[in-house]
């Protein structure tokens, strides 16, 4: 694909170098700064003064003066010219012959006293442009023989040559390139490379140099340019190893140059111009009669037989910026990456990171979206150029104008869309991933507002579901540019995280609440009433919490009640005193109530007073059922009242029972509070002769004694057991039967708890022992049980009591002395009569120390090793 990276522009023209002289020709060139000397094949070497001009346009030309020409006395043309600018000397070959020129006078240099200045027999030589000896003025070139097949290495001064080295070539050597201690060679059949301080050589291709002729060109530190078959150009370093791709050429090249990074070559008829970067043919001039192709420090010159031109480069830019015009991307960007050797490095870094993100917005108008996104991560693209493309999204108050010159050439994206709305939708859900991968690096570092304000309006056009999670987090959107977005697309519950996020929560609130009463339309949460309970239960804010919780317990008391019992206390969050919850919930009674459970029955709150209120509540609502005859929610209420009325320990019980003493539906909640007060009499007589339920008469006794010990369950069991066999009190009437067989079924079923001799005493003569056979069966297993317990007990104890006495017989048989002299061993007074008492290890002490001792002891425990002895 074709760019123009060259213009072709006369150096010399015609008329310049050899006016009326038709049958002169150019057989070689050199080009040292400004200066350009030119050999002809009339044996003349002609001087030229270059000086660049450019234009208004910035376009170069050159204009040539021409300072003087000189005859060299010979008869052949001049072949070679090299200048050795170090020395002020022009090296020549002519007829064979190297020999020194003056650069100024042209005048042939003389040989010095004792030495050479001509070197004979030569075919061709070069140039060492990378030497190794340290000498600045003197110049290392290599030679080629006509005669031998030899390489020699001259050293050149400023009046005399000196042979160094001589190095035998395999063949004949027809081309030569010299770099350090490496020369690369042409020879008849194929190319090599040779160290010439080593002799070390490596073979590279075969090549005819019959057929064409070859080409050598040094290129680099150690490495060259070879004219390879098949019309290939190709690179060799000084290891004989190629590290970068050939380029195809033509087959009849003549000459080749590299103006990094591109690959000159010349043939009969055209110049072409290939990237060493892709190996792609990217120019072709069209060039006639040329026949001479070289490179002088990065200038490249070419000549036909008649005129000089030079080659001169566009600037990399301007060549960067055509591909880009012509959406050449891939291109564009391996000739930047590849030209950065050649550019400062801040400069180039600002011309890659450009490059980039224009690649980026030629590959986004292409609709490549992944390319487009690597080329801006890379390139460090300001987000605003993109967000730009779509009206409106960026705040008011940004300050963000476009870049000059700019980056593309897209108006808006339906410029670029050219109206296409499903273009326009995916270039617009790219901009949304984009955006949001983006965020939170530092490419958004000052620009946040900008970034999330179009981040926010992307998501409330697109509906997009991740706005809420913008809204939830971190954000810097706008309020002021939000708020009309979010309600254009009716984004209400949005619009309320944003007044949260800003500390607006009462705004909040109101948005929230005019969508869940209807008032707006949002679809976003079905739970939005939900949301604002659980909004206010978090809230910090105490007057917005006693403000909207009276709609959120109007709504649903039994969800707006959470406000209160889900709150939880922190440092950020206040406690709500339970005194002015319930003051504030007087008119929602519901509400109340549950509030009330959740303080007692959940959070264990001991006060009397929300016991006692909770228990009033409980019993109102009995009461108000009972007349209703709805007995599946009258016995929901009555079983949670009798709960509270056996769990609780709090409430104020004559109170309740002065309420509920009228209500002869209420017997089973008036044995409970009777029982509470330990009227047990009381409470088994309304249960067994009032109620006659019998399973609840014998619960009672369990419930009543749950806490206590067994001798006082035992005593409210015998005290049922009296209530069954006492009968039925004057003046009710009742089965006696019935009491005498809920009497024999409580001895069946609790027999382990009765004293089985009482109740004998208490049983009436008459009763069949049969009916009891289950009773006095289990009781004289427990007594047996009992016997035999005890029985171990005692054998224990007696076996223990043993292991003391023996303990103590083996302490007897030692002897303790006593004496006046002697102390004791805790108050370290002598001893003062023989009561002694001896400590583990024989050690005696005072009987009244040691009580003393055992009185201020912690665990009391007795000393086992006592003895009176003497």
């Amino acid at each position: 694909m074709s760019v123009k990276a060259f213009e072709l522009v006369p150096a010399v023209e015609r008329d310049l170098l050899m006016g009326e002289k038709a049958r002169i020709n150019i057989e070689c060139i050199e080009c040292c700064g400004k200066h350009l000397y030119v050999g002809t094949n009339d044996c003349f070497i002609h001087h030229f003064l270059l000086d660049e001009v450019a234009s208004s346009k910035g376009k170069l030309s050159y204009s040539a003066q021409k300072l003087l020409h000189k005859y060299l006395g010979l008869k052949k043309p001049v072949a070679e010219l090299r200048a050795a600018s170090a020395l002020e000397r022009l090296i020549v070959l002519c007829e064979g012959i190297v020999f020194l020129v003056d650069m100024v006078t042209l005048e042939t240099v003389p040989s010095a006293a004792g030495g050479g200045a001509k070197i004979r027999g030569v075919t061709s030589f070069c140039v060492n442009e990378n030497p190794l000896n340290a000498d600045p003025f003197c110049v290392e070139m290599g030679v080629l023989s006509s005669k031998r097949r030899t390489v020699q290495i001259y050293m050149v001064y400023e009046d005399r040559v000196q042979l160094v080295k001589e190095v035998t070539t395999p063949e004949q050597p027809c081309a030569v390139s010299l770099d350090g201690y490496f020369l690369c060679l042409a020879l008849t059949t194929q190319y090599m490379i040779l160290n010439y301080n080593t002799g070390a050589s490596q073979d590279l291709f075969p090549y005819n140099s019959e057929e064409r002729r070859p080409i050598v060109k040094r290129i680099g530190r150690e490495e060259f340019l070879l004219a390879a078959p098949g019309g290939l150009g190709m690179f060799a370093n000084a290891e004989g190893v190629s590290q970068r791709a050939p380029v195809k050429w033509s087959e009849s090249v003549i000459g080749a140059a590299v103006c990094f990074p591109y690959v000159v070559a010349l043939d009969e008829s055209f110049i072409t111009i290939h990237s060493m970067l892709d190996q792609q043919l990217k120019q072709t001039l069209s060039f006639r009669d040329g026949h001479i192709l070289q490179d002088f420090e990065g200038k490249v010159i070419l000549a036909s037989t008649k005129a000089v031109y030079i080659l001169v480069p566009l600037p990399l830019e301007r060549q960067i910026q055509d591909l880009l015009v012509n959406h050449r991307v891939e291109e564009a960007l391996i000739l930047t990456e590849g030209a950065q050797r050649n550019i400062p490095k801040d400069k180039f870094q600002s011309l890659h990171k450009r490059i980039l993100q224009q690649a980026g917005f030629i590959q986004f108008g292409q609709f490549q979206f992944l390319e487009a996104k690597e080329h801006f991560r890379k390139g460090q693209l300001d987000v605003r150029e993109l967000i730009s493309l779509c009206p409106l999204l960026l705040p008011a108050s940004s300050s963000f104008t476009r870049c000059h010159p700019p980056l593309h050439e897209f108006a808006d994206l339906n410029h670029l869309a050219q109206g296409d709305q499903e273009k326009v939708l995916r270039c617009k859900r790219f901009l949304i991933s984009y955006l949001g991968e983006v965020r939170s690096t530092e490419v958004v570092n000052g620009c946040r507002e900008d970034v999330d304000t179009a981040l926010l309006k992307l998501y409330a056009e697109q509906d997009h579901e991740s706005l809420l999670d913008l809204l939830a987090s971190d954000n810097a959107c706008v309020l002021t540019d939000s708020v009309p977005w979010l309600e254009k697309y009716h984004k209400y519950f949005a619009l309320g995280l944003l007044y949260h996020y800003n500390g607006q929560d009462s705004a909040a609130l109101q948005l929230w609440i005019r969508v869940a009463d209807g008032e707006l339309q949002d679809s976003t949460r079905a739970d939005l009433y939900e949301y604002i309970v659980d909004f206010l239960c978090t809230s910090s804010n105490l007057d917005l919490v006693w403000k909207y919780a009276d709609w959120a317990l109007r709504k649903d008391p039994t969800i707006g009640v959470h406000i209160f019992t889900k709150r939880h206390t922190s440092k950020d969050q206040p406690e709500l005193n339970p005194d002015d919850v319930i003051t504030y919930l007087g008119k929602h009674s519901q509400a109340l109530l549950l509030y009330l459970e959740h303080l007692v029955l959940e959070k264990r709150v001991q006060k009397e007073k929300f016991h006692t209120h909770l228990a009033v509540l409980y019993l109102e609502r009995v009461l108000t059922l009972l007349p209703l005859k709805d007995e599946e929610q009258l016995t929901k209420a009555r079983e949670r009242l009798q709960a509270l009325l056996r769990e609780s320990d709090l409430y104020r019980i004559h109170f309740l029972l002065a309420k509920i003493e009228n209500h002869e539906e209420l017997l089973l909640e008036r044995a409970t509070l009777h029982g509470k007060l330990e009227e047990h009499d009381k409470a088994l007589h309304i249960l067994v002769h009032e109620l006659r339920d019998f399973p609840s008469a014998e619960a009672f006794c369990i419930w009543a004694s749950s806490s206590r010990d067994s001798a006082y369950r035992q005593q409210l069991f015998h005290l049922l057991l009296g209530v069954y066999l006492d009968g039925s009190p004057p003046g009710k009437s009742g089965d006696s039967g019935e009491l005498e067989m809920a009497a024999v079924d409580l001895l069946n079923r609790h027999g382990e708890v009765f004293d089985a001799v009482r109740v004998l005493q208490m049983l009436p003569e008459g009763w069949s022992l049969q009916l009891l056979r289950p009773f006095l069966g289990r009781a004289i297993r427990a007594s047996m049980h009992a016997c035999r317990t005890s029985k171990i007990a005692l054998g224990l104890a007696h076996s223990e009591n043993l292991q003391l006495l023996h303990d103590r017989l083996k302490e007897c048989k030692k002897p303790i002395f006593v004496s006046e002299k002697k102390g004791c061993h805790l108050c370290h007074n002598t001893f003062s009569e023989p009561s002694v008492v001896c400590l583990p290890g024989g050690v005696p002490v005072h009987t009244h120390c040691v009580a003393q001792r055992v009185r201020d002891s912690p665990t009391k425990r007795q000393l086992t090793n006592s003895s009176n002895h003497t």
